[in-house]
Parts: C-alpha cells; structure tokens; sequence
C-alpha cells in the first residue's frame, strides 16, 4: 500500500483473539482506561460502547466500542458467542506496539491471538 501522506505519522496496531474472560460494556471502559493509562494515550471524550442486544445474526451478538484519543482512536469489537474481539488503536503519535500487545493479551486473557502493525 503506497503512502499518500508521508509527511503524517500514523501507526495502525490490530490485534485479534480468543479471549476467556466475561466481557460486559463495563469490562470495555475499564479496558480503555487501563490501554490509555499504560500507553500515555490521551483521550478528549467519554467511550462510546454498543450492545447488539439480539439484533442481527446469533454469530454476530457482542459489542463494539470507541474512545477518541486527541491522536485518534481506539475501537474493538466483540464476538461474544465465539468469545472473539478485533481491535485497533490508531494514533498520529508513536507507542509501543509490544506493550499494546502484551497489556491487551493479559487484560483480556486471550487464549490465542495475532497481531499486526502497519
């Protein structure tokens, strides 16, 4: 993927996994706090956090959430039947991924995950 805006630092980090513990819309505020504290990300906003409260496909029941960061934002989104979530922090500041990594994967108690960065 070529890079249109060079000039503007932007890192992407996805990270998704099997993870073992109850996940309620409390357990993702207390999520994005904990991420935003470990990772000196500032955000502007309260967490917006969504239910699917058994609307759509059974697969699909879960949540999805996002915090605005001053430099950008944080979403995840979560399989509740499949006790799956994909998330991405998206920042125009730098931070390390290995510790994003680590702090997600140990807060979430994931039983198998992958990562990227890019």
């Amino acid at each position: 993927m070529k890079d249109l805006a060079p000039e503007i630092f932007r890192k992407r980090l996805l990270v998704e996994g099997y993870y073992s513990i109850d996940i309620s819309v409390d357990t993702i505020k207390r999520y994005f706090a904990f991420i935003t504290s470990e990772l000196e990300l500032r955000t502007y906003g309260d967490a917006t956090i969504h239910a699917t409260s058994g609307t759509g496909k059974d697969i699909n029941q879960g949540f999805d959430g996002f915090i605005p960061l001053i430099d950008s934002g944080i979403y995840i989104g979560v399989w509740a039947n499949k006790k799956f979530l994909s998330l991405i922090i998206y920042t125009c500041k730098d931070f390390k991924e290995k510790k994003a990594v680590d702090k997600t994967s140990e807060f979430f108690k994931f039983n198998e995950f992958e990562y990227k960065v890019f």
